[in-house]
């Protein structure tokens, strides 16, 4: 905030700088005098700096905003015209003029910005063009410069309530992830209790992991690879002691995870709905389980029969539709996911650019 603000300080002190040098240059050139830089002291030079960068601050923080802004226009423009005529009337840039004349005006010669109007039965009144140039240079700038802030702070406002927007779909999606995969567990582990397994134990010790890592490692968008594939393997140990033998899972993992990163449990729900519908205790049926990594994409494929086809599978279906949107934030335009169901058999791709 204060790097913020320091610029804006530098940024303002070069823009008048430049502006208010722009009347010496000026004199200078139309004088050829080189003692013009005098004016620097000069009280004309300080009421006409003094003119302007109020006239700019109090348009930028009262007028615009106060008024424009809050459609009171009449008022607004009201207001710009006394401040054009009090200028007019002022003749700031015209005191500044005369105090190093050009040596035309001796001979009683002005310049068409500084020329005396005649007005018959009045004294002659003097326009000061370039005053009012100034003037009006100085509210367009005014006016440009409030209307980009405030553009800036619209769109950042705005980017800043996408961004929870997002942030919270994710954490909602993700919460509607958790339950599901733990309401499934710990019925499995149930089972396993009731019948007195001896793999009990293991099971527990499983879970632990895996609840360690959906409570503490997931709370980031991303994770390491490397753990996700250690939690889809204490997933599918713990689907397979409740399995018979005529069921057969192959999990294989190719090429390297190294330091690469995934969003957390975007593949569970695929494994979830094979071991629900994949599996018989009446026939044979066979899991495949296929990650692939490779420098630049990761690729998990998931195939299995179809034993049970029911209006529950339109229920589950859901945390298909979450992992999709949980792809469309934080992969967008950066995976491909194909769900195939033929003759009984489905299967899933899924391809992330890392």
């Amino acid at each position: 905030m204060f790097r913020l603000k320091f610029s804006v300080v530098i940024a303002h002190i070069t823009g008048w700088l430049i502006c208010l040098s722009l009347p010496l240059l000026f004199i200078s050139g139309q004088t050829g005098d080189r003692k013009a830089l005098s004016i620097l002291f000069s009280a004309d030079y300080l009421v006409f700096l003094v003119t302007y960068v109020a006239l700019f601050y109090f348009h930028t923080t009262f007028l615009f905003p106060r008024l424009y802004f809050r459609k009171l226009y009449v008022l607004y423009f009201l207001a710009v015209g006394l401040m054009l005529i009090m200028v007019n009337y002022m003749q700031p840039f015209d005191h500044l003029f005369r105090r190093f004349p050009h040596p035309s005006m001796e001979a009683g010669w002005y310049p068409p910005a500084t020329a005396p109007v005649e007005r018959e039965g009045h004294p002659p009144v003097r326009i000061d063009m370039v005053s009012d140039f100034l003037f009006l240079l100085t509210i367009a700038l005014s006016i440009a410069i409030e209307t980009t802030q405030r553009w800036r702070q619209t769109e950042q406002r705005a980017l800043y309530a996408e961004t929870r927007k997002t942030q919270a779909e994710l954490s909602f999606l993700k919460a509607q992830i958790n339950p599901h995969f733990l309401f499934n567990t710990l019925n499995n582990i149930y089972s396993l209790a009731m019948t007195r397994s001896d793999h009990t134990a293991t099971s527990i010790m499983k879970l632990s992991n895996m609840l360690r890592y959906v409570t503490e490692d997931t709370r980031h968008e991303y994770v390491l690879l490397e753990n996700e594939i250690d939690c889809l393997r204490d997933y599918i140990d713990l689907q397979k002691l409740r399995l018979t033998s005529k069921t057969k899972v192959n999990f294989a993992v190719t090429g390297s995870p190294g330091i690469k990163c995934i969003a957390p449990l975007v593949l569970l729900p695929f494994l979830e709905n094979a071991f629900k519908y994949g599996v018989s205790n009446h026939e044979a049926s066979e899991i495949n389980i296929l990650l692939n990594t490779s420098e630049k994409h990761i690729h998990f494929f998931c195939s299995n029969k179809l034993f049970r086809i029911t209006d529950d599978m339109q229920r589950t279906g859901i945390g298909i539709a979450n992992t999709r949107q949980r792809l469309d934030h934080l992969y967008p335009d950066r995976y491909e996911l194909e769900i195939r169901e033929d003759n009984g058999a489905y299967a899933i791709s899924l391809q992330l650019q890392v």
